[in-house]
């Protein structure tokens, strides 16, 4: 039997598209991708939910999918079936889907099997996934499939709440739970004893857990435990282990790394027909541990009212029809052995609501199930096990009992949000339709945004309007889960490419594109009144300064913020209410630790330091020096006076490039670059570890009498360069064609050529240098910077003959360099094949495991891994609070900030965190609070304002960067009381007030009337129109 799901067939793993799926590849790995890319997927139910989990599924990058619905279009799926149109009634829903669908991804063949689910039929398929089929079809299949190892998956929303079930055979094997990187650490110690203990650096902690297996490698002395055998562990503290008997081994010299070995794990699914009766639960909201066994009768119990009913759902906010639910439910609980007590209260919701179908709930829903088929088909990650529950009841209107509302406010009236009417009623959609949003980015959470408010209505009344803005263009890799972008839209905007799409979807949506940043310079266009004209704002960045800033806009027009995030298959949500939660800005994540200086120059011990030390180059030396020469060629004397003022030692460093870079080492040819390129290779890989050597040899002791080249220094080699050498060969020409791109000269990759032209060129004999200085650590660097700033001295000598050495820049008039800007995602541009090549000679010089060039480019190019599964939840959860903003609710337990990994699978979700309470004067206030002056005051007014209304001495004003008041400077005080406000803030920041700024904002210093220092809220001061 193949596990995962069996693949076994004649045709091998077609190759992956790097290009496209590239960001996918950092979550799942080729490995997996490879296993996917020879599953077939069947997925039966095309409404909502199945078009989501075929969307999904088929960015991801399977062998096939097949689409089934034997049902017909009606108008309620268009509350959330995105690939449906109006014109599409009556038509078979898996047949109109196929043309539209087929357009994600050109890798993924799609047909529709328009008959029943046979046995033959089921047979050609690694997993199938049914969405809108009663309990007798689903044990049916699943009767099948379990017994033919066939991956099976059952998804059903009913308006707030969702089903899932997963039963991937009786022996499925997943060879990465959580996948996580392997932990490494380098090893202090290990005994010779029968319980061994290994005691790692103690620069970071081990991180291991008991039962973890570790291998070695790099051990000296006790040699047998290299590449041998992994080893179970057994934690003993943050830097220590046991790893069982060594008493056989050679003694322990030194040296060696323990690096996690993950070990595949087996899983016994049990049948539906079993889990019926005995269901294991995965919990999504721990608040809510009893709701699972609820739901569980309660979907057995709707399918029976179905059954009875034929095949009809409840009615929309029917007590009758509830009622026969609940016996139903009693009836089947008083089956069971422990016979749970129902909830009627739980299940009158759950019935209210089941026959609609919410577009956000679909994506949540939709978005594990993709993921679990993904599981199905490839073992990497741990899979559901085996039941999944989620509602989100607190959607619905708080501290309404909805029993009471009136049962016509639910009902259909050929509306396309029919389906979502019946479970919020027609009132709540009209407020949907008229919200005015503030969408920041429409990449891969912005299109799913954009999607799901098009389903739900936002926005598409007389009213309401989206402006989505976002400046990016569309990129091939962009298509792998910005499911609103197509092949023959790269190099298109984003934001006109997303509104336009999404208006083919539902044509009511007012949506407006921009293609503007976010920030002060576009703060005349996204004003007061822009932002006081808006509900709310959404944010779908990429990054934390962004999204801080858009925090501290909602903060300052009193806004609710909608914010999320994904990395890989993590993923969180947090909203941001005015008056009652603290904002974005209030947590933040600890900052990166960052590699140490002398690391990175000297002593680097793994491919991430390579990787940087690569990356540092390449904009030292691409773009860094052409910048600098360019900006001395635009204005010489201005650059001499401003570099001049920097201190000395880098005003030379930045006087030497520019001359490097003009003078000395500018080329005429093409020639001249292949030139420097080999210079380099010999400065960078040969001398500078020759003159490193020379400083610290390598039987060099430290003051303690221990190896200095130890622990995590490595002792490095310096490489030869050897032309028949494909990598030297890399470096040589990436770094040439840089170089020529740089002056504007014409490059070309004839190796050929280019071993003619460096056998011709000069390397000179290195001798290692006396007197050179090599700090062995950063204590030691710090205290040599200590020891110069104090010393003092000048080189104004030095600098002066090097500005002297500058040409004159009349005689390069006109003359310009181009710089590198960095784009990792072009195979063409050597960015990646110069930075990949470098950091891996580095690695050959230190010892270390060389990182091919699709890691390497996930490290210096710093992408965030990301699959379209999780942004489809994530934005799903965001959705559902977007309803209950818009419902109103004030509470703060009503709103549920989320983080979820699917990989595990976790799902946690808690209340936002409050909004911290400060005090002055008796008077609470928090962040949302600020002190409000309309109209112009004199400082002296200002002053008086404050003493006399809230009671409080202001001892401190500032406006931005610009100090406006301090007490203790009365000779100011007296020049500035009787200048208005906006006059001292022109006059101590030297610059007019923009035309467009209607508003200031003051940061006050105060003490209260006691003469103690209060903190207070900020002054909003509103200039006159």
């Amino acid at each position: 039997m193949a596990t995962p799901m069996d693949t076994t067939n004649t045709t091998a793993a077609p190759a992956i598209d790097e290009s496209l799926y590239s960001r996918q590849l950092y979550v799942l790995g080729h490995e997996a991708m490879k296993k996917m890319s020879v599953s077939n997927v069947l997925i039966s139910g095309l409404k909502g939910l199945g078009v989501e989990i075929a969307k999904n599924v088929v960015l991801a990058g399977v062998k096939s999918v097949t689409l089934h619905d034997p049902e017909a279009v009606e108008v309620a799926d268009l509350s959330s079936q995105f690939f449906l149109r109006p014109e599409d009634v009556g038509q078979n829903r898996a047949a109109v889907t196929l043309p539209r669908i087929s357009e994600l991804n050109s890798y993924v063949p799609i047909d529709v099997h328009a008959g029943p689910l046979t046995p033959e039929v089921l047979a050609r398929f690694q997993v199938v996934v049914l969405t809108n089929s009663t309990l007798a079809e689903q044990l049916a299949v699943n009767d099948f499939t379990h017994a033919h190892n066939i991956g099976f998956i059952s998804a059903i929303t009913r308006g707030l709440v969702g089903e899932l079930f997963c039963d991937f055979g009786s022996s499925f094997v997943v060879s990465d739970t959580n996948g996580e990187q392997p932990l490494s650490a380098m090893i202090a110690s290990i005994t010779k004893e029968s319980q061994s203990i290994v005691t790692c650096l103690d620069e970071t902690r081990h991180g291991f857990e008991d039962g973890d297996y570790v291998s070695f490698h790099e051990v000296q002395g006790m040699t047998e435990l290299n590449h041998a055998a992994a080893r179970p562990i057994k934690v003993l503290g943050p830097y220590t282990f046991s790893i069982g008997d060594t008493t056989g081994l050679s003694d322990y010299v030194r040296g060696g790394t323990a690096t996690q070995v993950k070990q595949p794990k087996t899983l016994a699914f049990k049948s539906l027909r079993d889990s019926l009766v005995h269901p294991e639960f995965v919990f999504t909201d721990f608040a809510k541990m009893d709701r699972p066994q609820q739901f569980h009768i309660a979907f057995q119990a709707l399918d029976q009212f179905r059954a009875a009913n034929g095949g009809v759902l409840p009615r929309a906010h029917n007590a009758h029809d509830a009622g026969q639910v609940i016996a139903l439910a009693k009836t089947i609980a008083a089956a069971h052995a422990d016979k749970p007590e129902i909830d009627e209260k739980l299940l009158t919701l759950f019935a209210y609501g089941a026959i609609g179908d919410v577009c956000p709930m679909n994506a949540v829903i939709g978005g594990i199930a993709a993921q679990e088929v993904l599981k199905a088909c490839s073992g990497k990650f741990h899979p559901v096990l085996q039941y999944l529950y989620f509602d989100s009841f607190e959607s619905l209107p708080e501290g309404v009992d909805i029993t009471t509302l009136p049962e016509a406010l639910f009902q259909p009236t050929g509306s396309r949000y029919d389906a979502q009417v019946a479970v919020f009623g027609s009132n709540f959609q009209n407020k949907l339709g008229d919200l005015k949003y503030f969408l920041v980015g429409s990449g891969a959470i912005g299109c799913e945004m954009l999607k799901n408010w098009a389903m739900m209505g936002v926005s598409a009344g007389p009213a309401g309007q989206v402006i989505v803005t976002d400046m990016d263009t569309i990129e091939k890799s962009n298509l792998n889960r910005q499911f609103l972008f197509r092949p023959w839209d790269v190099q298109q905007l984003k934001s006109n490419t997303a509104a336009k799409a999404v208006k083919t979807m539902n044509p009511a949506i007012n949506v407006i594109a921009h293609q503007n940043r976010v920030g002060l310079d576009t703060e005349g266009l996204y004003n007061d009144d822009f932002f006081n004209s808006l509900d709310g704002v959404a944010n779908a960045l990429d990054n934390v300064d962004a999204r801080q800033y858009m925090d501290r806009r909602c903060v300052f027009y009193c806004k609710p913020l909608l914010e999320s995030g994904t990395l890989g298959t993590k993923a969180n949500s947090q909203v941001i209410v005015p008056f009652l939660t603290e904002s974005y800005s209030s947590s933040q994540d600890p900052p990166e630790k960052g590699i140490p200086i002398c690391t990175l120059k000297n002593f680097p011990n793994a491919i991430e330091h390579t990787l940087q030390w690569a990356r540092e180059n390449f904009e030292g030396i691409f773009t860094q020096k052409p910048e600098s020469a360019n900006q001395y060629l635009a204005g010489s004397a201005a650059f001499v006076e401003t570099t001049s003022r920097q201190p000395q030692a880098q005003a030379i460093e930045t006087f030497e490039a520019v001359k490097e870079t003009l003078v000395s080492d500018k080329p005429l040819t093409f020639e001249d670059c292949i030139a420097w390129a080999r210079l380099r290779f010999e400065d960078w890989f040969a001398n500078q570890i020759k003159q490193l050597l020379y400083n610290f040899p390598p039987d060099q002791l430290t003051t303690t009498g221990q190896p200095f080249w130890s622990g995590p220094k490595r002792c490095p080699t310096a490489l030869a360069f050897d032309s028949s050498n494909e990598l030297h060969m890399d470096f040589v020409v990436a770094g040439a064609n840089l170089r020529a791109f740089n002056y504007g000269l014409k490059g070309h990759t004839n190796r050929d050529t280019f071993r003619e032209v460096i056998a011709r060129s000069a390397v000179p004999t290195f001798t290692p240098k006396q007197g050179v200085k090599i700090h062995a650590n950063e204590s030691e660097a710090a205290a040599a910077a200590q020891a110069a700033a104090n010393a003092g001295g000048s080189d104004q000598e030095q600098i002066d003959r090097l500005v002297s050495q500058l040409p004159a820049t009349a005689t390069l008039a006109g003359y310009r360099l181009k710089p590198v800007e960095f784009e990792k995602d072009d195979d063409t541009n050597f960015h990646m094949d110069f930075i990949t090549a470098t950091s891996n000679l580095r690695a050959a010089n230190y010892g270390i495991a060389p990182a091919d060039r699709h890691k390497s480019k996930l490290i210096a190019g710093k992408i965030i891994p990301a699959i379209a599964t999780t942004t489809a939840l994530v934005v799903g959860l965001v959705c559902l609070e977007l309803i209950k903003l818009v419902q109103g609710a004030k509470k703060i337990e009503t709103f549920k900030n989320g983080f979820v990994n699917l990989a595990l699978p976790f799902f946690g979700f808690s209340e936002p965190i409050a909004a911290p309470k400060l005090k002055y004067n008796e008077v609470e206030w928090s962040l949302w609070d600020r002190f409000d002056i309309q109209g112009e005051l004199t400082l002296g007014q200002f002053l008086e304002y404050f003493e006399r209304e809230h009671k409080l001495d202001v001892t401190m004003i500032s406006c931005g960067h610009s100090m406006l008041y301090v007490s203790f400077q009365p000779a100011k005080k007296k020049e500035r009381i009787n200048m208005k406000m906006s006059e001292i803030v022109e006059l101590v920041s030297k610059n007019k007030i923009p035309e467009h700024t209607r508003t200031l904002v003051f940061e006050i210093g105060c003490c209260d009337l006691d003469g103690e220092d209060v903190d207070t809220p900020y002054v909003r001061y509103l200039l006159p129109k």
